[in-house]
C-alpha cells in the first residue's frame, strides 16, 4: 500500500477510483473487488448520519444502488461504479460510519464479485490517482464544496 499526500489529503496510489462517485476500489483477485469512500467521499458527503447497506448476494449493475447515504451535505443512494454480485458488507461500517473519518480506506463499504476485468476500464487507473485527484480536489474547490 503506498500513501502519497495530495493537496491536503493521503490517497494510496494502488488502487483504482471512480471520480463520479467518490470510490476507491481494490481488486482482491479472481474478479472480487473491495470498494470505500475516497477522501473526498468523505468531505464531500459531511458527517455520516447513517450508512444502510443492501443485501447480499445480489447483481448489480454499474450505477444501481448498492446501500443509502444519510449525511450532513448528502442524502441519497450509494451507487455502485461497477457491476457484479454483492459478495460482502462491512457491518461494522454500517453500524459504525464514523469508522470512514479514522481510515476511510480500511473502513469498506462493499465487496463485489464476478467483475469483469474490463469493468475497471472506466476508472481512475491507479498510476493517474495522484494527478486525476488533484484535478478533482481543484474543481471541488472553486465549486465552494471544500471548507478550504
Amino acid at each position: 500500500m503506498e500513501l502519497v499526500e495530495c493537496k491536503g489529503y493521503r490517497i494510496r496510489t494502488d488502487l483504482y477510483y471512480d471520480g463520479e462517485r467518490n470510490l476507491w476500489i481494490e481488486p482482491l483477485g479472481s474478479g472480487r473487488v473491495r470498494l470505500g469512500f475516497d477522501p473526498l467521499g468523505v468531505e464531500v458527503n459531511g458527517t455520516l448520519a447513517q450508512l444502510i447497506l443492501g443485501e447480499a448476494p445480489r447483481q448489480v449493475a454499474r450505477g444501481e444502488a448498492i446501500g443509502t447515504v444519510e449525511a450532513e451535505k448528502f442524502v441519497g443512494p450509494l451507487e455502485s461504479p461497477l457491476t457484479g454480485t454483492v459478495a460482502a458488507l462491512n457491518s461494522g461500517v454500517a453500524s459504525s460510519p464514523g469508522a470512514v473519518y479514522e481510515d476511510c480506506y480500511a473502513a469498506w463499504l462493499v465487496e463485489l464479485a464476478g467483475v469483469e476485468p474490463e469493468e475497471l476500464s472506466h476508472l481512475i487507473q491507479p498510476e493517474n490517482a495522484a494527478a486525476e485527484f488533484a484535478v478533482r480536489v481543484e474543481r471541488f474547490r472553486k465549486a465552494g464544496v471544500l471548507a478550504w
